[in-house]
């Protein structure tokens, strides 16, 4: 789920210190924790995404998603959750669609033919957070569309390239920015990436756009929500009447996707794999490296 730069929904537990929020650094046992959740949460990830298809309502995707956490001992982070000011959140995942930017409510309307769905989900297990969204083209939907949730998964891999040792925060949001900017996508201002462990939202706060070399150094240990927001039109968007659901402000559709990822001394782990995910990526990493 994303952060609002406008009142920073970050969670009242971050550290404090000298009245700046600081950056909680994960120990090794805690990785592993958030492995664990990691692994949870993409797999229903992907069982969603296997659902995803003209006739099927996000009410039943909701369903779904709620039963997979609560199989598997996790607890929905989204559902019920209360930012200050708003009203407890009501579903298990936020589906929004088309026109729709972030924090959709789930409904018994059916999916059309050339829909966008963007699914976003986190769960809590033993302790940890994982959060992790996609978007998923209903059907066959034409090229510009598809082209914008290309662009937008790309982002999201150009922005997690730069979780490393050293770099700056804002290295994330200029890599993504100089990506999202060269196919003319409104980059979405008012919700950002953020920190994550214990708690959902912590700090620091990742926007999407930003300069290099700039915001907090990145260190092993580190744990980072990174999601790209884009617009087929503008970045500007308002707010529905619900308090909760982001559209954008011209009815243009949009796209979003994210991982949590952890930032190791040998770069970025992309926590909200399944294992099968893992062991494509670490084999296709090893023939990389034996080329």
């Amino acid at each position: 789920m994303s952060v609002s730069r406008i009142g920073g929904f970050i969670s009242k537990f971050s550290q404090i210190f000298l009245g700046k929020r600081m950056i909680i650094a994960k120990s090794r046992k805690d990785l592993e924790r958030m492995r664990e959740v990691g692994e949870i949460i993409a797999e229903v990830r992907e069982v969603v995404r296997a659902m995803i298809e003209p006739g099927i309502t996000t009410l039943e995707l909701n369903a779904v998603a709620h039963k997979m956490m609560n199989d598997a001992g996790a607890k929905p982070a989204f559902l019920g959750y209360q930012p200050s000011g708003l009203s407890p959140f009501p579903f298990v995942i936020c589906a929004s669609s088309n026109e729709q930017v972030v924090h959709g409510f789930s409904n018994d309307k059916p999916l059309q033919e050339g829909d966008i769905l963007s699914v976003d989900m986190a769960a809590s297990y033993n302790g940890f957070v994982g959060d992790t969204a996609m978007t998923v083209a209903v059907g066959e939907v034409s090229d510009e569309i598809r082209q914008l949730i290309k662009v937008t998964e790309e982002c999201l891999m150009i922005g997690i390239e730069q979780c490393q040792p050293n770099n700056r925060v804002g290295d994330i949001s200029w890599a993504i920015q100089q990506h999202a900017e060269k196919f003319g996508y409104g980059i979405v201002r008012d919700y950002t990436g953020h920190g994550i462990g214990r708690s959902m939202h912590e700090s620091p706060q990742i926007a999407n756009y930003g300069r290099p070399g700039t915001k907090e150094k990145i260190r092993p240990g580190y744990c980072f929500a990174i999601e790209p927001m884009l617009n087929l039109g503008t970045y500007e968007t308002i707010t529905l009447d619900d308090k909760w659901t982001v559209v954008t402000k011209d009815g243009k559709p949009s796209a979003h996707c994210e991982h949590t990822v952890a930032v190791t001394v040998d770069g970025p782990e992309i926590l909200t794999l399944t294992k099968e995910q893992k062991a494509k990526r670490n084999t296709t990493k090893n023939e990389t490296a034996s080329a």
